[in-house]
């Protein structure tokens, strides 16, 4: 005769052990989900640091054709004055 039939002891703590796996399994599935999140986070994180470095950069060189073409005009308006 199968164990189980006689006993249900065993029955319940079979049905422990697979409730264990169940939420173990879950677990590790949650694991990878926040592990990929935080992954993604970080990934969003450093392309917006990379745009705003782009974005200084631009304004610099921008900053800087603007003081040239000031200095231009300066000196244009000079040899005009004289």
């Amino acid at each position: 005769m199968n164990p189980v039939a006689i006993d249900p002891t065993v029955r319940r703590a079979e049905q422990a052990t697979e409730l264990q796996t169940r939420n173990r399994t879950l677990e590790m599935h949650l694991l990878q989900e926040n592990l990929a999140r935080a992954h993604m986070q970080q990934r969003l994180q450093e392309a917006e640091h990379e745009r705003t470095a782009v974005r200084l950069a631009r304004a610099t060189r921008l900053a800087r054709r603007a003081e040239r073409a000031s200095m231009r005009a300066r000196r244009a308006l000079a040899l005009v004055v004289m």
